[in-house]
């Protein structure tokens, strides 16, 4: 069995009404741009993902058990090193809308560097002040950050160790 990188967790800046987060995964940085920009691989850690594209400007939806389809979209993408999506995700709206609601949506922007060892990938997700209860939407976002990225480490760290065996 293989040991998880043990990171910290996410924190949240309520000047910036957003939440950040830097972790270490032992794995190239290859593996961990899939894990973040594929939605085959996003799909296996965090919620389903289904994108019409790969571009900046490409839509889809991200649908978690229990919850709404979320709509989403590519911000910008700058392959191996940056990829930024738009969400919808304000819950006291009530019914989520089919497309992303500039008014009220947050963008997540995934960096990644190469480290010796690995890889370092820092997530920054800001518009928190545009939601409708931002200081709830911070915290629940800085919990949800802290339990995705921890079972993203966990499957891309056992496949990069079953691909190195």
């Amino acid at each position: 069995m293989v040991n998880m990188t043990e990171n910290t967790g996410s924190v949240i800046d309520e000047d910036t009404f957003s939440v950040r987060r830097t972790i270490r995964i032992a794995a190239s940085i290859d593996k961990v741009w899939r894990a973040v920009a594929e939605p085959e691989h996003i799909s296996r850690w965090f919620g389903r993902t289904v994108l019409d594209g790969t571009g900046v400007g490409a839509t889809g939806t991200m649908t978690f058990p229990d919850y709404d389809v979320i709509p989403l979209r590519i911000e910008a993408r700058d392959e191996p090193h940056l990829i930024s999506y738009r969400w919808n995700n304000d819950d006291a709206l009530g019914e989520l809308p089919d497309a992303v609601d500039e008014s009220t949506s947050t963008v997540f922007t995934f960096t990644l560097d190469e480290i010796d060892g690995g890889t370092q990938l820092t997530v920054v997700e800001s518009g928190f002040e545009r939601t409708s209860a931002p200081l709830e939407n911070l915290e629940s976002h800085r919990t949800g950050w802290d339990l995705e990225l921890d079972k993203m480490v966990a499957l891309v760290e056992s496949e990069a160790a079953e691909s190195d065996a």
